[in-house]
């Protein structure tokens, strides 16, 4: 039986997605946005040199269509990513009314999304008193920090000492539908903070709030404060099976890395792994040395969003992208004859665009095992169903498989 692995690169985009005026950052709209374009532009043009230098090197993301994805996704001639495809290749569009996280990879597993997210006002307080009055109760330190719209890594640094001294919680949400909850992991204690999430999960999940958030951190006012690894989503289940649930009822070994289990609730999952993206790959490596015949091993690799995107760290977005291209070829060289691997991502995240939020854009659909091959323009949900079509599963979710004699094959002499 054939295995099939999902890799996410969190928010690498490639621009072009039809509705992107819809969504806006700091009252921008997002037309326009190109992450891996504009990404591109900068390297060539010298803007992008801090820890690297000169044009954008990704041969092996190239090599399997990465150039042309992006060429296809948003018209854009990407300097330095020019290659012939050598595997396949197309671009995917999303569908469902949102530009974060659990939607990106919902839709992608099968499900889009069926509802409008609850977003929280650019105000301050931006919490209703309901939220507030349970978020008080659920930290047990008599009050909260922050309760405004704030940057994770920024708001650490402007509250940190007063979280210490006064061993308040500090609380804050995004143009995402996500309560977020950062404490410092020894004063404060890691497992109250968890309890603290799950505490005041349901209560917004009924709310349709996506995600609650642990953030903890560790340092001191004198040497600064720093976000872990040790961060954990409490996120709404999906409202019907996806691509995790429909391999499980087939008896299928689903190996997690990353936070996909966490953004699928922990559903459908034999086991998760945490940490860096460098004990992510490593991971990814493993598995690919030893996952089961038949199985599904979905990938998220997130510092390409959390380091770099939301910060608006181009050269520093830069750096991650070589640093995974020049690493994927440990990955390939595990997988055996009839693997199928498919990279692609979850929404974007533009450095170079206004204000820190997601952007929305289409994104890469790059696979390894099939051969060249070009699959055009396709939906999020395409994705899920050809990795279902390619494990013999009976589901295919919202989306048709784009992989040969798949129900979609038309598509892929469709323009983007």
């Amino acid at each position: 039986m054939s295995r099939a692995f999902l890799i996410v690169l969190d928010s690498v985009g490639a621009g072009g997605a039809p509705d992107a005026g819809k969504f806006f950052n700091d009252g921008m709209p997002d037309t326009g946005a190109n992450t891996l374009g504009h990404i591109a532009e900068a390297c060539a043009a010298g803007r992008a040199d801090t820890g690297r230098t000169g044009p954008l090197h990704l041969p092996n993301l190239d090599r399997l269509g990465l150039g042309a994805a992006v060429a296809l996704a948003s018209g854009l001639r990407a300097p330095g990513l020019g290659a012939r495809p050598e595997g396949l290749w197309g671009a995917a569009t999303e569908v469902s009314p949102g530009k974060d996280t659990p939607t990106g990879h919902w839709e992608i597993a099968g499900v889009p999304l069926p509802w409008e997210w609850t977003y929280f006002p650019k105000t301050e307080p931006t919490f209703p008193p309901e939220v507030t009055e349970a978020l008080i109760k659920a930290g047990g330190a008599g009050g909260i920090l922050g309760n405004r719209h704030a940057s994770g890594t920024q708001i650490i640094e402007e509250l940190g000492a007063e979280h210490l001294r006064t061993g308040m919680p500090i609380v804050y949400t995004s143009a995402d539908s996500v309560v977020q909850i950062a404490a410092h992991e020894e004063a404060f204690g890691l497992e109250r903070l968890y309890a603290m999430c799950e505490a005041v999960a349901p209560m917004l999940h009924a709310m349709r709030v996506g995600r609650v958030i642990a953030r903890p951190f560790v340092g001191s006012p004198e040497t600064g404060f720093r976000r872990t690894v040790n961060r954990r989503d409490h996120a709404l289940p999906p409202p019907s099976p996806t691509l995790m649930d429909w391999a499980k009822a087939a008896g299928r070994a689903v190996h997690s890395i990353g936070k996909i289990d966490d953004i699928f609730a922990h559903r459908g999952m034999d086991d998760g792994i945490h940490g860096t993206d460098a004990d992510l790959f490593e991971a990814l490596v493993r598995w690919g040395e030893t996952a089961e015949e038949g199985s599904l091993t979905f990938a998220n690799f997130v510092e390409f969003d959390s380091k770099y995107g939301h910060r608006r760290d181009i050269a520093g977005y830069a750096r991650h992208l070589e640093w995974f291209d020049a690493a994927l070829p440990r990955f390939l060289a595990t997988l055996r004859p009839g693997d199928l691997a498919l990279f692609t991502a979850d929404h974007g995240n533009d450095p170079s665009w206004a204000g820190t939020d997601h952007t929305r854009e289409r994104v890469p659909v790059l696979g390894w095992g099939l051969g060249a091959r070009a699959v055009g323009a396709v939906g999020f949900a395409d994705i899920g169903a050809s990795v279902a079509d390619h494990l013999g599963l009976a589901e295919r979710g919202a989306g048709h498989s784009f992989l040969p004699g798949g129900a979609e094959e038309t598509k892929q002499g469709e323009g983007a």
